[in-house]
Order: structure tokens, then sequence, then C-alpha cells
């Protein structure tokens, strides 16, 4: 399980930086809003996957109430979940 939140984590922290990065300046400068309809609903599912798999690994990761809160919210900031994986999710499991 705890791979699977590994790789969700990557491919959420992508899709975020791709919505960001490409998506939005393109809707808004270029008035071309393909890219935040094709990468809108991949990115909610990853996130949504994300916050389940956090919740299901909490107790094998041995994460306090602050921990879980802190990998939560660190979905909503850019590199963020990427930044969790390193810190937060241990090799061995």
């Amino acid at each position: 399980m705890t791979l699977i939140f590994r790789i969700v984590a990557f491919l959420e922290g992508i899709s975020y930086l791709l919505l960001l990065g490409v998506g939005v300046p393109l809707k808004h400068f270029a008035d071309n809003d393909s890219w935040v309809k094709g990468l809108g609903m991949p990115h909610g599912l990853l996130f949504v996957a994300y916050l389940i798999l956090a919740f299901l690994i909490k107790d094998t990761q041995k994460w306090s109430n602050k921990d879980f809160g802190i990998v939560c919210l660190a979905s909503i900031i850019p590199f963020g979940t990427f930044w969790v994986e390193r810190k937060y999710v241990s090799r061995e499991s």
C-alpha cells in the first residue's frame, strides 16, 4: 500500500504542477482551456486517491495526527507531495 501511495503522490504532484504551470497560464493568457479540461479530472482523482491512501497508511507509517495533517495539507502546495514522499514515507514498508 505504501508503494501505491508513493506512486500516487508522485503523479498527483506532477499533475498539479502541469495544471498550475501549463494549464492555468494557457487558459488565462492564450484563451485555451484545453489543458485545464484535460488535466482537471485526472488531477482531481489523484488528489482524492492521495488523501484516501494517506488515511489508509497513517497507522503503518506511525504518523501522529499532526504529521497526518501536514501530509494532507502538503497536497495543496506545489511540490508538497514530493516533500512528503521524501520526509514522511518510510522506505521499509
